[in-house]
């Protein structure tokens, strides 16, 4: 008997689960899967044992290993569990990220074997990118099928403490409808090599640049941003609130951090990382009288940056100080956090700003998804979440991100469906908004005494 390899669908967006399926296989015979994904050059592998069922299947949407890399029933498990051979790359992506992934899945079962592959899109079919670098800006705009002004809403997506541009959640956000701006701020081509005094306006500058581009459906421009740009993305929401039509924070810091890992050495980890009008903004770290930095230096690799943050926040008058006026943001806010966050509190940050809004009652949704045991690095589905451990892009810090591969898996997957519901909501109620709001010029202009 020849044991059938199949897998459906083939060729799909990166965040579309498959169904890996071996046929044709003796009852309770043992079949080994292996899946091969080679990720900017470099080989990633993972492998599962399964027994047949009494139908002579191994159906990995129905059946868990017996034994491998992962364990319990998940559908893309061979995916998550994945880790690279003889290397230390966290890339998961090719160069360009419109290079699609291929992954090849063997099915050996007592000598015969069946291969079968899929590939894994971040940018769908008609996607166009356009590199950015005007007006100071340096980013990358993705823009959906058949894009033109007016037809879809907008996204600005930023970055953390790694820098650079974040082109693969953009090319994923163009895929799934909206115009997408990554935005670089520092770690780029022309900008500086760290993240100490940046200029928020600098930011206001994209968001203006953005809706001038594109002239979004319903003028609606949304913000996303992880880690530092969790943090960035709040900060901007309550400091352009009219110039921010809906916040996504993956991750977020709740105050104003100083510029830790990503900091200019010159100026130091203790010195300010945002700037408005020509002055930084006050930070947790500033003249407080309980923050320290051992708990994260000292000790042996990898480090874990939380446990410093958590001394700076026993300083009730230096988080008030930092904290991010949140109620003063006017659109629906979207927190995305993990109980066991290596770089920073984040559920904590994320209850903070909560709690917050649910004070002032906030006036707009507002949505927390928060994940136990997962760690900071919050994506989108399928990707690999075993390297948990790395040297920080701009520190060289050994550091943990914290969680573990599979509840990392979770979050992933649940985190993206979560936002894309949560931004069409945003932008139906946008649209919605709007013809009421016409209505009411209209009506208002058509009152006798409103003129003069």
């Amino acid at each position: 008997m020849v044991p059938t390899l199949s897998i459906q669908p083939a060729d799909a967006l990166i965040d579309v689960p498959r169904q890996i399926r071996v046929e044709h296989v003796a009852p309770g015979q043992t079949v080994e899967i292996t899946a091969l994904t080679r990720r900017n050059g470099v080989l990633w592998q993972s492998q599962a044992a399964f027994v047949a069922g009494e139908d002579g299947v191994v159906d990995l949407t129905r059946d868990a290993p017996v034994s491998g890399d992962y364990s319990g029933l998940s559908p893309m498990g061979l995916v998550w569990s994945q880790s690279p051979v003889d290397s230390p790359s966290r890339e998961h992506f090719n160069h360009p990220v419109t290079e699609a992934l291929v992954t090849e899945v063997v099915a050996r079962v007592a000598g015969a074997q069946s291969v079968a592959r899929f590939t894994q899109r971040l940018a769908a079919d008609g996607v166009t990118r356009q590199d950015v670098r005007e007006e100071g800006l340096v980013g990358t705009l993705y823009l959906p099928p058949g894009a033109k002004p007016g037809s879809h809403p907008a996204v600005l997506i930023l970055n953390g403490s790694g820098g650079g541009i974040n082109e693969p959640r953009a090319a994923l956000y163009a895929s799934r409808g909206y115009a997408a701006f990554a935005l670089a701020y520092f770690k780029a081509p022309g900008l500086s090599d760290y993240i100490s005094n940046t200029p928020l306006e600098y930011f206001q500058t994209g968001l203006r640049w953005l809706r001038k581009k594109v002239q979004p459906k319903h003028d609606f421009v949304a913000i996303s941003g992880q880690s530092r740009g969790g943090e960035l993305v709040l900060l901007l929401g309550a400091t352009f609130p009219t110039e921010v039509s809906a916040v996504v924070a993956y991750v977020p810091g709740a105050v104003v951090h100083s510029g830790q890992n990503a900091c200019d050495p010159k100026i130091g980890r203790e010195g300010p990382t945002w700037l408005l009008g020509g002055k930084p903004l006050p930070h947790v770290w500033e003249n407080n009288r309980t923050a320290t930095w051992a708990p994260f230096d000292e000790g042996p690799s990898p480090h874990r940056h939380e446990k410093a943050i958590l001394t700076a926040l026993q300083d009730p008058d230096a988080v008030a100080r930092a904290r991010i006026k949140v109620e003063d943001i006017q659109g629906p806010v979207m927190l995305l956090s993990a109980t066991d966050d290596g770089s920073w509190p984040s559920s904590l940050y994320s209850k903070m700003v909560q709690d917050k809004l649910a004070e002032v009652k906030h006036p707009y949704p507002v949505k927390w998804l928060d994940y136990e045991n997962g760690g900071h690095s919050i994506l989108f589905p399928y990707v690999p979440t075993t390297q948990l451990v790395y040297a920080h892009p701009v520190s060289g810090k050994i550091s943990t991100s914290g969680g573990n591969p599979r509840d990392n898996a979770r979050a992933d997957e649940e985190s993206w469906e979560g936002v894309l519901k949560f931004l069409d909501a945003a932008v139906k109620a946008r649209g919605q908004a709007a013809p009421s709001a016409n209505r009411a010029e209209a009506s208002a202009a058509a009152t006798p005494g409103n003129a003069g």
